[in-house]
């Protein structure tokens, strides 16, 4: 069966823009509310206990809910297409901030949180669809840019959404987020080509590389573990930074939120870069190379966690953001392309399983750690959880796995 609906030349680079504004525009209106949970959780309760939970839940429910679910709708996706789904994603996202609008009950609260991660999952299909359309080449590039487009979309939304509770209710983020989610939807609708899902060829004559790798292979697994790993060391401080930065330093808010950001602005300016620079290199070739990546991690990591210099301090933290931008993207293209053509929207539902699964776990353990042995070490264990995801890296390189190859070819 013939895939029907796939545009060419220019046609694709104004489809990727329109996927990046989707994107940023539903992503950043989720993140209109995500600074404000705690104040408006507050709120709604004077019970300390059930604060400290909900103010938990409220975030980690749509992890959940997507470690759960990412993998079968991107199974439905391979089938029906992954248009679809990404319709079904944003109406979902439209309907449970509809809902979180009109509640003021905070269990409701917390299962429409969970439900909209598990309904929602809007990432994952919009990867899956982008596959579809853009050369495998480019695939690195159009991660890139997709996960650039959360990173903007998330500080923009934040923004906003500070400006709307300052003038209004926090009923006003929710119902502004909901609106900017059906339109995105109806967008989606109307102007994305419709793509038909690949039906994998039986033909050995027939077979490509590409077409004859399964979900499950080595190649795959290993290169999800090493991408969890890499997101769980960029998660350990993110629960304890603003109080390590302000206890470090005593500087003020304004300046613990623009260290904060500098790691996202770092991101966002290199990522396309380093995927271009990517798109030039062999699967064995970027392994070697992202073994350097993660090895100025651990360095530039090292030296927030030394430095007593607030500007100093700041500068690690987006020359941190500038690596980061070669690893996710990278390694999500990798793990594409280590997989059959017709599993896409499958393995890239794993793969924001993993990543949600690892941001949990990642999140957690930092919080755990710095209550235990102390804020002041908690750059100590991001080094170390670098050196951990090292070995895996290092391992991969000389292994003939998959798409991957021997070291050197």
């Amino acid at each position: 069966m013939p895939r029907v609906g796939i545009p060419k030349g220019s046609s694709v680079r104004l489809l990727v823009l329109l996927l990046f504004s989707i994107q940023l525009v539903s992503m950043g209106a989720m993140e209109m509310s995500g600074p404000f949970w705690p104040v408006h959780l507050r709120q709604l309760t004077s019970n300390d206990a059930l604060f400290s939970f909900a103010s938990t839940a409220v975030y980690v429910g749509p992890m959940l809910g997507i470690i759960l679910t990412s993998a079968l709708w991107g199974r439905v996706g391979d089938r029906y297409g992954h248009k679809l789904m990404m319709i079904r994603a944003l109406a979902g996202l439209s309907l449970t901030q509809l809902g979180l609008a009109l509640t003021s009950d905070i269990w409701i609260i917390l299962i429409l949180r969970f439900l909209q991660g598990a309904f929602a999952g809007y990432i994952a299909p919009a990867q899956a669809y982008g596959v579809s359309i853009e050369a495998p080449s480019r695939r690195a590039r159009l991660f890139a840019i997709l996960q650039i487009s959360t990173n903007v979309g998330s500080l923009l939304g934040a923004v906003v959404g500070g400006l709307i509770l300052d003038q209004a209710t926090f009923f006003w983020i929710n119902i502004v987020a909901s609106g900017l989610c059906a339109l995105c939807t109806v967008v989606a609708a109307l102007t994305l080509p419709y793509v038909a899902p690949v039906i994998k060829v039986s033909s050995a004559d027939n077979e490509t590389e590409s077409s004859r790798r399964g979900l499950f292979n080595p190649a795959t697994a290993w290169l999800l573990g090493i991408m969890g790993l890499l997101l769980l060391a960029r998660m350990l401080p993110q629960t304890s930074f603003s109080l390590y930065v302000a206890s470090t330093f005593e500087v003020s808010n304004a300046m613990v939120g623009l260290c904060y950001g500098l790691l996202a602005l770092g991101f966002i300016l290199c990522a396309t870069s380093w995927s271009r620079y990517f798109e030039q290199r062999n699967p064995a070739q970027t392994l070697h190379a992202m073994t350097g990546i993660v090895l100025s991690c651990i360095a530039v990591t090292a030296l927030a966690g030394l430095t007593r210099q607030p500007m100093i301090f700041a500068l690690a933290y987006f020359i941190w953001g500038l690596l980061l931008g070669a690893t996710t993207p990278v390694l999500t293209a990798l793990i594409s392309k280590s997989t059959d053509n017709s599993r896409q929207g499958q393995v890239l539902g794993l793969s924001q399983g993993v990543s949600q699964t690892a941001s949990i776990i990642g999140i957690s353990l930092g919080a755990l750690l710095s209550q235990v042995y102390g804020l002041q070490n908690i750059y100590l264990y991001v080094c170390l959880a670098y050196a951990v995801a090292l070995m895996p890296l290092i391992l991969l390189r000389y292994k003939p796995l998959g798409i991957l190859g021997k070291a050197g070819e």
